[in-house]
């Protein structure tokens, strides 16, 4: 009985141990990604719109980087940093390593893109430097391999927590991340440590400031305004599978066409971003766009906007470039979220609100995740409303979604009739060969 606790406060202090350290780790590496992206998108492209016309040989660049360092052989196995998010995902399945350069890499082809006006978000690089540095751990005090799994998920949770100042949200998306129908609650403590220890030393020890997005007022609990909501969330999920199956659409017939050249499909990616942004007249779809989303809380942004940066993340991404999603996808849903208030008599910032987070939810699958961001960057506002609108988006998104390795633990309803244990992305391809 004695070693049976000495064994399971062993284990408790291990992972509280790991996810501080990669909670300190993370959450100053992310400040530097925050605050190098907002000098690099605020202070030096948004005053210089010439830089828009480099785009394409900052995509030659990132091309080259990740065609010559990009790839290592670890266990036996080939790992391409080129896979991004999803590389991290199967690390968390045992199936893949997450190289140590993985998180360098990544910031650099981050920053690059920001500078020459991708349309990219953060996350995505939080999370993969968060899986670096959990690799890092694991190598380092030589942890086994069902813990090696736990801090991959602990990587995650610090990288998200951190780069959106959602603490308790990052915690659970780390688990929630990896595979659909199943959370492994086991990973919470340190999943739990690390995105708390991460915040903190973004804000309190570094003094980051993250957005915030306000709801002004919510409207009146009743029957209409629930079917209203669910209509919305099932329109947002449906938008955020059109996102997804654009963005992955594009990456393969850019692979296909140039043979997984990366120089050439960035290259040419580029070009195209330069033409619609000459075409569009603005550059409010470049970049992060963090002006427009925070303006549409507040004021009528154009109708279109929500269609406009879908396609320049789509392209941007699908052609090699590297950044994030999730701050795409708040732009999306708020901004769609803003056009429909000329034709909904709801709110306009609980509107842009429902949006932001249900587009989010269908996208990344992650409901609990989801709702509890909602819960953190609203200040708690609206519970029940956000929670059906996850609900909803989650189940009518259908198995679909940003990360193509995403396990289907569980089929999200026994109508689709998959079977347990299969990929997003193998799911896609069975579709389009019966089509």
């Amino acid at each position: 009985m004695l070693l049976k606790y000495k064994n399971f406060f062993s284990v408790l202090f291990s992972w509280i141990i790991f996810g501080g350290i990669i909670g300190i780790v993370v959450g100053s590496t992310t400040t530097l990604l925050l605050e190098i992206n907002d000098y690099l998108g605020d202070d030096i492209r948004a005053k210089r719109d010439w830089l828009i016309i480099l785009l394409p040989f900052g995509g030659l660049l990132i091309g080259y980087i990740y065609m010559n360092y990009g790839k290592v052989y670890l266990n036996h196995t080939n790992n391409d940093m080129a896979k991004s998010n999803n590389l991290v995902i199967d690390s968390v399945h045992g199936k893949k390593e997450v190289p140590l350069r993985m998180g360098p890499v990544v910031y650099l082809a981050t920053f690059i893109t920001v500078l020459f006006g991708g349309s990219t978000g953060r996350e995505g690089a939080a999370v993969q430097m968060g899986g670096s540095v959990a690799s890092a751990v694991n190598r380092f005090f030589k942890v086994n391999n069902l813990d090696k799994k736990i801090l991959m998920m602990s990587g995650i949770s610090a990288g998200f927590g951190s780069a959106f100042g959602a603490p308790i949200t990052g915690a659970v998306f780390g688990m929630e991340m990896a595979a659909l129908g199943k959370l492994k609650l086991e990973a919470f403590v340190p999943c739990l440590m690390a995105s708390f220890v991460g915040h903190y030393i973004t804000t309190a020890a570094w003094g980051h400031k993250h957005e915030e997005f306000i709801i002004q007022t919510l409207p009146e609990k009743s029957i209409i305004t629930f079917i209203i909501i669910i209509l919305l969330s099932v329109l947002f999920s449906l938008i955020s599978v059109l996102y997804c199956q654009l963005r992955h659409g594009i990456e393969k017939v850019s692979e296909n066409i140039f043979k997984k050249n990366h120089m050439k499909r960035a290259f040419v990616g580029g070009i195209l971003i330069v033409l619609l942004t000459w075409m569009v007249g603005s550059q409010d779809y470049n970049g992060r766009g963090l002006q427009m989303l925070e303006q549409s809380f507040t004021e009528d942004v154009p109708p279109f906007a929500f269609l406009a940066k879908l396609v320049f993340t789509a392209i941007t991404l699908g052609s090699g470039f590297f950044g994030g999603e999730a701050i795409p996808l708040f732009f999306i849903g708020a901004t769609l979220g803003n056009a429909l208030h000329t034709f909904i008599d709801l709110p306009l910032s609980f509107l842009a609100a429902l949006g932001l987070i249900a587009v989010f939810c269908g996208g990344a699958n992650t409901p609990i995740a989801a709702f509890l961001l909602a819960m953190e960057i609203f200040d708690g506002k609206g519970l029940e409303y956000f929670f059906v609108a996850c609900l909803v988006s989650y189940l009518f998104s259908g198995h679909h979604g940003l990360w193509p390795s995403q396990q289907i633990y569980e089929p999200k309803s026994r109508l689709y009739q998959l079977v347990n244990g299969d990929t997003i992305e193998n799911v896609e391809t069975r579709k389009k060969r019966k089509q």
